[in-house]
């Protein structure tokens, strides 16, 4: 079900919601949480998709807040969604115009917040240089950035640490998650010698290289040689990891974007699949936990503090 509602106010769509509930059947009880995103028009439906997704896992509201401060006419339109169009959610999108979206933004989302659950703030792709001093995110118990959207992805997750606050997390970090595994079940195994050195590879365009090395730089305590690879040698992602060690290396490496080989020494060679993970996937895992990743937070500060800078691009002999 879609309801329209155009020209409208946060207590008549306050009012709408309870409408549809009663007329559709829908209910808030069971709702955990409020999911707010603040993107921007031509990127709404595809997060609203992933949040969908997401909401199988954990049924929620999901306030979508479009701001066009250009337009000259002040309003705000909204539309809310529920049943079939909206997962295991309800979807109130709000597109405010003019000075309606340039005065505090909290006043927009505080009259449909759920009583007594949680707020998670997420910003797919307009992010700001610190999301906890935002109107919005000082209201919520996680916020969610995300710095591969970011026209220089590397340099923004270099500042992740400078504007962390407790309840800041990113989805570089998210899509680590199956390579922290891999890597800790390696060195769950026999012959169990410390790592002397590490060697990360990753393209450009992927921050989630520099949080790995940061986070091995940080749990090993040994060595970090990390760099980012010509396009032509790799385009998206993390390419390898190589643990070095005195009784052989331990090499992780992507053969294409969804299979990796693992190499250990007086072993046969693993092919494990280890794709890019989906929107839905890292969303629907940072909504797992409300309090603050103590871990994220480590490693993007003490953990980058004690990385050194990326070695010098290679390239082709």
């Amino acid at each position: 079900m879609i309801v329209d509602l155009p020209d409208t106010t946060v207590s008549k769509i306050s009012r709408a919601l309870v409408n549809v509930r009663e007329e559709g059947g829908a209910v808030a009880l069971g709702r955990v949480l409020t999911l707010i995103i603040l993107t921007r028009e031509g990127a709404m439906e595809e997060v609203i998709e992933a949040a969908n997704d997401a909401s199988r896992e954990h049924p929620m509201r999901v306030i979508v807040l479009v701001i066009n401060e250009d337009d000259t006419d002040s309003r705000l339109d909204a539309q809310i969604r529920v049943g079939g169009d909206a997962g295991a959610s309800e979807v109130v999108t709000l597109h405010a115009f003019g000075e309606a979206g340039s005065s505090n933004l909290e006043s927009l989302v505080t009259g449909l917040l759920l009583p007594d659950a949680p707020v998670v703030v997420w910003w797919p792709n307009k992010t700001p240089d610190s999301p906890s001093t935002t109107s919005i995110g000082r209201i919520a118990q996680r916020r969610i950035t995300d710095a591969a959207t970011k026209s220089d992805p590397s340099a923004w997750v270099a500042h992740l640490g400078a504007n962390h606050a407790d309840g800041d997390t990113d989805l570089a970090w998210t899509r680590l998650t199956h390579w922290r595994e891999q890597l800790a079940a390696v060195l769950d195994q026999p012959p169990y010698d410390a790592v002397t050195a590490v060697e990360v590879r990753g393209a450009s365009t992927s921050p989630s290289t520099a949080l790995l090395a940061a986070w091995l730089r940080l749990k090993l305590d040994v060595p970090v040689d990390w760099r980012y690879l010509p396009e032509d040698q790799w385009h998206d992602g993390i390419k390898s990891v190589r643990l070095i060690r005195d009784s052989g290396d331990v090499l992780l490496e992507r053969s294409s974007p969804a299979i990796a080989c693992l190499t250990q020494p007086g072993q046969p060679m693993h092919d494990l699949v280890l794709p890019r993970r989906t929107l839905r996937e890292c969303l629907a895992e940072e909504l797992r936990r409300l309090d603050p990743d103590v871990l994220y937070g480590r490693v993007i500060t003490e953990g980058w503090a004690l990385l050194d800078p990326p070695a010098t691009t290679e390239t082709h002999a």
